[in-house]
């Protein structure tokens, strides 16, 4: 072997480390909406405006099947929830090392059927996110089919939320009775409980173990069905709660028995997506179609909790994508108003843009990551300007899938973890590299 061979072959393998550890030490995004469910990621070194053709695109993986389920990504694997043919799977990816090769499918698991439904033109196929906990992977299918698997590709439990836990998703809007768009909350891992927000005459919420699938309890004092909205965990006053949206109004819950702690009853109407966003005692949620947007208080008095309004308004009315608290402000879209920011403790309007489109949105080392629900684009935003001079990137899908629904949007919320960002249209995973 020649001096000059063996020499590249030595950095190639070298090259191949480095780029394992730097991935291994990358921020990881476990579940709906990053390691603390607010969209905020922890990655440093990325860049601050893109070329005019935009990042540079990696891969593109074709086989996740339709739906809107977001990826989870923990080191070098990624797993998503897709519709392949007649059933959905939970698919896991090994990331590859080097931006020419592509990603390969560690395994795939039959999680349950498809989900569909007559007259359906806008979406199809999981929504929910899978939650990655350690060994474990929790994923849940459009029609409430509940699923456990280890991380190396063995089931572990499953159950149908509608069959053995009288399982709802309110209707409104659209979609069968009690099954609506189906179930897309995401699973949220508490210590030993498995959080979830079954819908129905037994119990809004429920806590599993996360290990053996067992019903640990149910909020048998709150039976609302289930809204699109996942569940966040928070601490008010010294109490441990799950904090949830549903199409009635707010609601938590203790941890320790799923007991009712307080309520605060609205009737929101058709679509409710969005989690709520929590700081100290108060909580935030904003609705389109209408609701707009209203933070409450929640303090403890005796052994009791009181709830007051603290404003309600029109503006802030996001549809998808959530919203995101930065500091004292949020940020997001707003149905007719475009690109907005709102100051959280009075809801007044910071700024607004409406050239900068609707869509989802992640935070990462100082930059806002839109997709564009229409049609598929990017953008890069800094939140320290506004107007047009706030965006300092765009890109283009270089493809469109065939898989999306007539009236479907691009909903799937983008994902920033090791130095890439990770965008879904359906079958289609691209993928980007955002470092510096």
């Amino acid at each position: 072997m020649s001096t000059v061979h063996s020499r590249r072959k030595f950095f190639s393998a070298l090259a191949g480390l480095i780029a394992l550890s730097n991935l291994a030490s990358a921020a990881d995004w476990p579940q709906y909406r990053g390691p603390d469910r607010n969209d905020l990621s922890s990655e440093k070194g990325l860049l601050q405006s893109w070329p005019s053709d935009g990042p540079k695109l990696l891969w593109t993986y074709d086989s996740a099947g339709s739906g809107y389920a977001g990826p989870a990504v923990v080191g070098d694997r990624l797993y998503i929830l897709g519709d392949r043919g007649e059933d959905c799977f939970l698919i896991a990816l090994d990331l590859p090392m080097s931006p020419a090769d592509a990603p390969r499918e560690a395994w795939a698991l039959r999680v349950g059927a498809k989900f569909d439904f007559e007259g359906n033109s806008w979406s199809s196929g999981p929504s929910a996110t899978p939650t990655v906990d350690g060994e474990h992977v929790y994923a849940l299918g459009g029609n409430g089919d509940l699923f456990c698997a280890t991380t190396a590709g063995r089931e572990v439990w499953r159950k149908s939320l509608p069959d053995e836990l009288a399982a709802e998703v309110n209707p409104i809007g659209g979609g069968p009775k009690k099954l609506g768009w189906g179930f897309t909350w995401s699973p949220l891992v508490d210590g030993e409980r498995l959080i979830c927000v079954p819908g129905g005459p037994q119990g809004t919420v429920a806590a599993l173990d996360k290990l053996s699938g067992k019903v640990l309890w149910r909020s048998t004092e709150a039976t609302d069905q289930a809204a699109y909205t996942s569940p966040v965990v928070a601490e008010i006053d010294g109490v441990r709660q799950y904090v949830v949206l549903t199409n009635q109004g707010l609601l938590g819950v203790a941890a320790d028995d799923g007991r009712l702690l307080w309520t605060h009853r609205r009737k929101w109407g058709t679509e409710v997506v969005n989690s709520p966003t929590v700081r100290g005692r108060q909580v935030f949620v904003t609705v389109g179609a209408g609701g707009g947007c209203e933070l409450v208080e929640v303090k403890k008095a005796g052994d009791k909790f009181e709830v007051a309004s603290v404003y309600s308004n029109k503006n802030m009315a996001n549809h998808h994508g959530n919203v995101i608290l930065l500091g004292d402000k949020l940020y997001g879209s707003s149905q007719g108003s475009g690109w907005t920011v709102l100051g959280f403790d009075d809801g007044e309007i910071v700024a607004s843009e409406r050239r900068i489109p609707s869509g989802a949105i992640v935070h990462a080392d100082g930059r806002f990551y839109l997709f564009n629900e229409r049609d598929g684009s990017a953008m890069l935003l800094d939140p320290a300007a506004t107007g047009p001079e706030a965006i300092t990137g765009r890109l283009k899908l270089p493809q469109a899938s065939d898989l999306r629904k007539p009236k479907g949007g691009f909903w799937t919320p983008p994902v920033v973890s090791g130095g890439r960002l990770f965008l879904r249209d359906q079958n289609l995973i691209f993928c980007y590299d955002v470092r510096e």
